[in-house]
């Protein structure tokens, strides 16, 4: 039987849009309390909420959290770092209504706190004190900015005790095993974490109160963060002295360096309740690493011995150390992402949840291809391809696929391997899709990371145009049909490559931005500094008009379509409703969709 020739982009798909979003659930946040294992799902089937699961010891998987509770908070807007448990008893952050829900086995939830403009995360359990110590962000005052502590939460009467103030933000609190110390990270404007963030440490007294406080890492230009104790009493944690985020252990004052490399031990501190580590129980930790974009697994020992691990991930986005291995959330290239245990003696591995249960075809599946390629001004820039894939079709001879140009947000953030049905969705049809890990990405070190400093809107559209020109070059994509995407801080560099750019034929903008200055006014705290370093000073709003497309309208001449949330507290819709407003007025053809009840990022 012959396979038919069908020109690419019009080749038909066993994958549509159903199989991208129905019955599909988001797993993260794992967390072990004896034998029982717990973690989040995020599922699109009941608009979005996240449910708290957990699986006994027997096997048997059941939610904890019944509807209509949404274990989800808003601290820093992106929140992360909603629930703990302890000897099977659970505290979780609502997203309806901000407020912590305390919860037994068997009973219904119930109010730890009041609705009161109040945000919490990142809970650790102190039993000794009788309390939960938590990040809290306070909107109780709306003219001014909302106040970040460090706070102790009393377990009967959810009364909220501050602890740590006076910086701008923090994460992380973390105690240790004896409940004689406690750890945490801050920072303060105009700093990101990963501009310059600081690990400290203090004693606490019997009845809780915090001592004298003693800054161990970071500071001085160095981001520091993800402090984990020990059961020795030493403390784990990242820092970047040499321009890598590696790990480091603080034993009583002495600092050990535990494998140094040209590395990334951390990611960018996006969400809260993250952790870079995991204990394993025998003096050794689990981590995962990144080298030019890759990411790695290993074993290593508190002496600095590290032993890699050949794991066929791309990623994980969650691990929590168990019966002689890990649970992990992965992510890999040929497979949606699950809940899977790794005997670490053995390498064998149990899939306990998987993201969908809907089949899919390897053979239609395009794994991702790393490259490097020059950005044209003596620089280099590194992506993921994938090329298009459908053994049921081939594409007439001597024609070249057409290009999507994925751009990440943040725009410190990353690109990763692991499977993306979106992507999968176009090169199954017969379109290339390229993700673009331009200059600002992260998994390539500071000097990297920095490159983006003062130039967004510039060195980021140059790199997502030269992978167009590199590959062009290579002969394996069209250059005449070209298309970018990218959502947040992607959408606007999709936004400055169509105003600034001809290498692109048609654009989409996910609640991207299109006024610099209306974002630095009315972003919240967490980002209302951040393009400080990124694009200028806040007196230099000259700057900020050169470089927002909404203010060079006559570079735009193809059509382009945004998709917005109608809640979006981040890229609020005035953002895209006026580039949509200007562009119609000179006759663009552009197309814009709102979803009311979404925020930043859909759900």
């Amino acid at each position: 039987m012959s396979i038919p020739i069908v020109p690419y982009g019009a080749w038909p798909s066993p994958i549509g849009t159903d199989l991208l979003v129905a019955g599909s659930v988001g797993l993260d946040d794992l967390r072990r309390d004896g034998g029982d294992l717990y973690w989040l799902e995020r599922r699109s089937a009941e608009q979005g909420r996240v449910v708290m699961v957990k699986r006994s010891p027997d096997g048997v998987i059941a939610d904890v959290t019944p509807p209509p509770f949404n274990v989800r908070t808003r601290v820093h807007e992106y929140g992360g770092g909603a629930y703990t448990v302890s000897d099977g008893q659970v505290w979780f952050s609502h997203f309806g209504d901000g407020r912590l829900y305390s919860l037994h086995p068997g009973r219904a939830p119930k109010p730890l706190t009041f609705e009161d403009g109040r945000r919490y995360a990142d809970f650790v359990v102190d039993r000794r004190r009788n309390r939960l110590i938590a990040v809290c962000e306070d909107h109780r005052q709306a003219d001014r900015e909302p106040e970040n502590t460090i706070v102790a939460i009393d377990l009967d009467g959810g009364a909220v005790t501050p602890l740590i103030q006076g910086d701008d933000f923090y994460a992380a609190p973390r105690l240790s095993p004896d409940g004689r110390r406690l750890a945490w990270v801050s920072w303060n404007h105009p700093d990101m974490p990963w501009d310059q963030s600081v690990v400290q440490i203090a004693d606490l007294s019997a009845h809780g109160g915090v001592g004298e406080r003693l800054a161990i890492a970071g500071g001085a230009g160095r981001s520091a963060g993800f402090p984990r104790w020990l059961d020795d009493g030493s403390l784990v944690y990242v820092d970047d002295p040499d321009g890598w985020w590696n790990l480091f252990r603080w034993a009583d004052g002495v600092v050990t360096a535990l494998a140094p490399m040209a590395a990334e031990f951390g990611r960018p501190l996006w969400t809260l309740g993250r952790e870079e580590v995991e204990p394993l129980g025998d003096g050794r930790l689990f981590v995962r690493f990144v080298e030019q974009g890759v990411t790695r697994f290993a074993t290593l020992s508190t002496d600095g011995d590290l032993r890699r691990l050949d794991l066929p991930y791309t990623d994980v986005a969650a691990v929590a150390a168990g019966d002689g291995g890990v649970y992990v959330v992965t992510e890999s290239a040929d497979r949606p992402p699950a809940l899977v245990h790794v005997d670490l003696a053995t390498g064998a591995q149990t899939t306990l949840r998987q993201s969908t249960d809907r089949a899919l075809d390897p053979a239609v599946i395009s794994a991702a291809e790393a490259i490097a390629f020059p950005t044209g001004d003596g620089g280099r820039a590194y992506a993921f391809y994938y090329p298009p894939r459908n053994p049921a079709v081939r594409a007439p001879a001597g024609e070249k696929p057409p290009l999507l140009v994925r751009c990440h947000g943040g725009p410190t953030g990353a690109a990763g391997a692991g499977l993306n049905l979106a992507y999968q969705y176009y090169t199954s049809r017969g379109i290339a899709v390229v993700d673009v890990n331009y200059r600002g990405s992260t998994r390539f070190g500071r000097a990297y990371r920095e490159a983006l400093n003062g130039r967004w809107g510039e060195v980021d559209v140059n790199d997502c145009c030269a992978v167009v020109d590199w590959l062009v070059g290579q002969g394996r994509v069209d250059g005449d049909r070209v298309a970018i995407s990218g959502g947040s801080a992607g959408g606007y560099t999709v936004l400055a490559a169509l105003a600034f750019r001809d290498t692109f034929r048609v654009g989409a903008s996910h609640f991207g931005i299109s006024d610099l200055s209306l974002l630095a006014a009315e972003t919240h705290k967490f980002e209302s500094r951040y393009l400080d370093r990124l694009v200028a000073p806040p007196d230099r709003q000259d700057t900020y008009h050169a470089r927002s497309p909404i203010y060079h309208l006559e570079g735009f001449s193809c059509p382009i379509i945004f998709f917005q949330g109608g809640e979006d507290r981040v890229v609020p819709p005035n953002q895209a409703e006026r580039m949509v407003a200007a562009l119609e007025s000179r006759g663009i053809p552009v197309a814009y969709v709102l979803f009311p009840e979404e925020g930043h990022g859909f759900r």
